[in-house]
């Protein structure tokens, strides 16, 4: 499939400097191209662009860690492409990143997922026009960043199959265009009883299209921490089935019911707000989504009627 040019750009750390370095990624055809770009990396950690060069198909069949990057601009160009086979990850035009979620989907496979691309620790960052198309689970993580500016990304998760919905979880930012998934979330946090530590957030001027949720915040029963200063701000739906979704009893659904708990140690919420959400809700009586494995479905809400613009499912004094 042919996709319109269209770059992507990554930078972290970013201000201007002399004896700027630009890295070619390496390619192969049939192979994987991240062991180059691994062997090659340590060299172009400071002051440069790593370049995935248009016209070119590279083939990411295992996963890669960075290093530690100052004043670096990842720059995607050309395609990136997962294995197209579900097992290889278990045991479109230029510019792309083609997950193959579709065989995914259709499987209701869910097991060992693949994240993405997670960013961590990043200060004084940006991720900007990226285009993702049928990511099969999550697209992109930012865990303990500062002054991360996310905007201009295109996620398409849009199953070709009537008869299935994708299972993708969107990621949140500025500017951006989102098409089937799980909404602009905060969270999940507080597994397992860690601490929380989310604040400062702006996700502003959204399109999203065909998802479960609009603005979604979401914890762990048990956890703990914080989470304060989050505005969902000039956010366009259509045909979402919950416009606003705040909760703190998030469980996992393969692991049995929900939780029924009246604990208080939960992660905390504090200024939250959510200005100017306009859009159509998909009130379809025979609602499914695909990342439904349960009987009920893990989003089931209990006498809801489909039609609610607003959804609490909170814990006193938290």
């Amino acid at each position: 499939m042919l996709f319109p040019a269209f770059a992507a750009t990554l930078l972290v750390q970013g201000s201007l400097v002399t004896g700027w370095d630009t890295f070619v990624v390496p390619h192969t055809d049939g192979q994987d191209d991240m062991p180059g770009l691994v062997a090659a990396i340590g060299n172009h950690s400071t002051n440069s662009t790593i370049l995935f060069q248009k016209g070119v198909h590279y083939n990411i069949f295992t996963p890669i860690k960075f290093p530690v990057l100052n004043n670096v601009e990842i720059r995607i160009e050309g395609n990136l492409s997962y294995p197209t086979d579900i097992p290889t990850i278990q045991d479109p035009n230029w510019g792309w990143i083609d997950g193959h979620g579709q065989a995914w989907w259709d499987t209701q496979n869910q097991v060992n997922r693949p994240h993405g691309i997670a960013f961590s620790n990043i200060r004084n960052g940006v991720i900007r026009d990226i285009k993702l198309w049928k990511p099969i689970a999550w697209n992109f993580a930012t865990s303990g960043s500062t002054n991360l500016h996310a905007f201009n990304n295109k996620i398409v998760a849009v199953s070709s199959n009537p008869n299935v919905s994708a299972f993708p979880f969107n990621t949140d930012g500025k500017n951006t265009y989102c098409e089937g998934g799980h909404g602009l979330s905060i969270g999940s946090l507080g597994k397992g009883g860690s601490v929380a530590d989310v604040q400062d957030v702006l996700i502003e001027n959204i399109v999203m299209n065909k998802t479960l949720y609009g603005a979604r915040f979401k914890s762990w029963t048990g956890g703990n921490g914080l989470a304060r200063n989050v505005t969902w701000r000039n956010i366009t739906f259509s045909n979402v089935r919950f416009p606003i979704y705040v909760t703190q009893n998030y469980w996992d659904q393969n692991l049995g019911p929900a939780p029924n708990s009246t604990s208080t140690n939960n992660t905390h919420i504090q200024d939250f707000l959510f200005d100017n959400l306009v859009g159509v809700i998909d009130d379809s009586p025979n609602y499914f989504e695909g990342s439904c494995v349960s009987d009920p479905c893990w989003y089931f809400v209990e006498d809801a009627t489909g039609r609610e613009v607003v959804i609490y499912d909170l814990y006193h004094n938290t």
